[in-house]
């Protein structure tokens, strides 16, 4: 099978959203996470060396909006794909039920103080759609209180024309809105469901809340639905993404995230020719403070994507060796990317959590280990 782009899964506002036309189980080009693997530790690797320019560059700032049905996997998707964003330049937001006090606001208030500064990346878990979602599903308008003259109009259908023109003046004024939303089929939530009741440490991820929202199944397909209709525009897409194969949602989420910066495509900053004479003069100085002969430090072995390698010449040769017969053998594996990928992601700890990147929702410590 050809590979499956993402721009199969792209909504600009042309062709309709039909959700009963989606197949929430498709895997693209892959019939298992083990063909994956390597395609999604290297876009892990990518987007965090693209981030940093991002960053460095600060020209464009980004947002990542998900939305999904409950046990879709969002809080997988984001920790496996954005915990390789570093921690000074991307952030998460979890938008829960509104408080009192953003209650009293417009619903557009509380997301205010979460836009990301330039040559930053916020992620969105949940967003301001949940007023056409949830609120449109339960129709929570009718409890609000309310001016009378907004009781006399369509209030979703306000909201949706709002919302499209409240990420263009983000759009216009340098922050990128990409949304998200991880389409999974009710019988899979079910079966996810019952692994949350059946596995203890999974417990509290299920409520009655959770159960009650399945008997308005329907009622948020066409929500979901409507929404990606409405809002989709060629500057702030929605990508639907299938979500019944976690590893395959995860990777396709980077495949989103890669596509997002490379079109972006930030550059380190360069200075300016008075600037970088300013710096080699002080450069000069510096060189001249230090006692002896300034020496600039010996390159670490390209075999090796660990910073704690010593430079090559005062490496024992027989260790060197070991390490080197070692590395191989992970690149054999398809394990070469992480290394590199640990050494420029320091928020993400070991190779355990590239592994749960791409796992199932049961436990998969076992199996990689025994391999």
């Amino acid at each position: 099978m050809a590979k499956q782009g993402v721009d199969d899964y792209k909504y600009v506002g042309k062709e309709k959203f039909r959700i009963d036309k989606f197949d929430s189980a498709d895997t693209g080009e892959f019939t298992d996470r083990a063909e994956a693997v390597d395609e999604f530790v290297h876009n892990l690797l990518k987007i965090n060396k693209l981030q940093q320019k991002l960053y460095a560059e600060r020209k464009e700032g980004v947002i990542f909006v998900f939305q999904a049905m409950d046990a879709a996997g969002k809080d997988g998707v984001i920790r496996t794909v954005c915990n390789t964003l570093s921690p000074h330049g991307g952030r998460e937001y979890c938008f829960k039920v509104p408080s009192s006090e953003e209650s009293s606001h417009d619903y557009l208030w509380r997301f205010w103080s979460a836009m990301p500064a330039r040559g930053n990346i916020s992620i969105f878990n949940r967003s301001y759609y949940e007023d056409v979602l949830v609120g449109k599903v339960h129709k929570l308008w009718e409890n609000q209180i309310l001016p009378d003259r907004m009781r006399k109009t369509d209030i979703i259908k306000q909201r949706y024309e709002q919302i499209k023109n409240f990420e263009k003046y983000l759009y216009d004024t340098g922050t990128r809105v990409i949304k998200i939303f991880l389409n999974v089929s009710k019988e899979e939530q079910a079966r996810r469901f019952i692994s949350r009741i059946d596995t203890e440490k999974k417990n509290w991820k299920i409520s009655s809340g959770d159960i009650k929202e399945r008997k308005f199944w329907d009622d948020y397909m066409e929500a979901f639905e409507t929404m990606v209709n409405e809002t989709s525009t060629e500057v702030n897409p929605w990508y639907v993404v299938p979500a019944d194969h976690k590893w395959y949602a995860r990777l396709t989420v980077s495949r989103i995230v890669l596509k997002t910066l490379e079109e972006i495509d930030p550059q380190w900053p360069v200075i300016s020719d008075e600037e970088l004479e300013a710096v080699q003069e002080y450069r000069k100085e510096l060189a001249a403070s230090l006692p002896g002969e300034y020496l600039p430090p010996v390159p670490q072995l390209p075999e090796f994507a660990n910073p704690g390698i010593l430079a090559a010449e005062i490496v024992e040769n027989e260790e060197r060796a070991k390490i080197v017969e070692k590395t191989e053998r992970r690149k054999a594996r398809g394990f070469r990317a992480v290394e590199e990928l640990l050494e420029n992601s320091p928020s993400i700890g070991s190779l355990d959590a590239i592994i749960e990147a791409i796992a199932e929702a049961r436990d998969t410590e076992t199996e990689f280990e025994s391999k």
